[in-house]
């Protein structure tokens, strides 16, 4: 089995490639990735010397270096793309970087997929895409409402992507899943920022009233859905994959602290950010026919995921040593 995986360096792609090394003894994998600031090659220097894997330095909207990418994978072979950009803040401050990875670099892919009659392509959306809602939950048939530059460069890769299924009958999926957390996220998220911030002395900055709602995915649970849909999925589906934990930020917050053995002094309430989605809630049932159940519950994620930063300090301390631009933004945006 020969699989291409785009933004491999990146958070979930990352965990994706371990996940499927330690599943797969057959499996050759491609780690296909631009080395943006959040593309970090030391999230998998344990597996630099498995000849089953090796690494392509090249971005998605790069129709050179993705063509002779794919070339190598051959007609045999599956391309799961992780590659985009996701962070909300920056879409604001920034959309047309989003535009060009998510949108452009999807229809290069999906180019030269279609070229070397890849036999599958996965596409990974976000539950964003949807939007808010302040009851219910979406499925995979609800109209897409995005509200960020980053939703709606999603929701329009997303779209491509099902254009060359319905016109050029191209084997493609989406997956769309709902928050993810774990180990080698970058710490601009909202977990890690939190974790890492209150290991360092520093305090949370909660937006807003604290009360916006987002479903917890553990990232492994996550990599088991998307490998399932890509073994077992039909062609031209979509498939929302969440963790049925749905938490208030604020909630969230709380359960770092006692993880932390801090007080609530320090949490810094900020500013809303324009546009944020109140409440995201997304309908599994249709992943889960396929035999996939998340394994893990929140609160035992959470407390894997806080003991993870506590453990690997270096890792993420050199993040942010490193990106002087990055402590910057943070400074800008969570201003009173």
């Amino acid at each position: 089995m020969k699989v291409m995986v785009t933004g491999g360096a990146g958070f979930i792609g990352s965990n994706f490639i371990r996940y499927l090394l330690g599943k797969y003894p057959d499996v050759e994998i491609i780690n296909f990735d631009k080395l943006t600031y959040a593309g970090n090659l030391g999230n998998l220097r344990d597996i630099d010397n498995d000849q089953r894997y090796s690494f392509v330095k090249g971005d998605i909207a790069d129709q050179r270096a993705v063509g002779e990418a794919v070339a190598r994978l051959g007609c045999s072979g599956q391309i799961v793309n992780f590659a985009a950009e996701t962070h909300v803040d920056r879409s604001i401050v920034s959309a047309g970087s989003f535009v060009n990875t998510d949108v452009y670099g999807t229809y290069v892919l999906l180019e030269a997929a279609k070229k070397f009659n890849v036999n599958r392509y996965l596409h990974i959306s976000t539950d964003e895409v949807y939007g808010s809602t302040e009851r219910g939950s979406f499925t995979e048939g609800s109209p897409l409402c995005p509200n960020s530059p980053y939703a709606a460069s999603k929701a329009g890769g997303d779209l491509l992507v099902r254009s060359y299924f319905k016109t050029y009958g191209l084997p493609v999926i989406i997956t769309r899943s709902s928050n993810n957390y774990g180990p080698y996220q970058y710490p601009e998220k909202v977990m890690p920022l939190f974790i890492t911030n209150l290991l360092q002395g520093e305090k949370a900055p909660l937006y807003g009233d604290g009360k916006n709602v987002r479903d917890w995915l553990y990232v492994v649970d996550n990599c088991e859905a998307i490998d399932l849909v890509l073994q077992k999925g039909r062609a031209g589906e979509i498939y929302n994959i969440g963790g049925g934990n749905e938490r208030e930020n604020i909630v969230v917050t709380k359960l770092i602290l006692k993880e932390l053995g801090l007080g609530e002094e320090m949490v810094q309430p900020v500013k809303d950010r324009p546009g944020h989605d109140r409440r995201y809630s997304i309908d599994c049932g249709k992943v889960k026919k396929l035999g996939w159940q998340p394994r893990t519950r929140f609160e035992d994620g959470l407390k894997q995921t806080v003991a993870w930063y506590k453990e690997n300090r270096d890792w993420w301390k050199n993040i942010k040593e490193k990106q002087a631009e990055y402590k910057k933004f943070y400074k800008d945006w969570y201003k009173q």
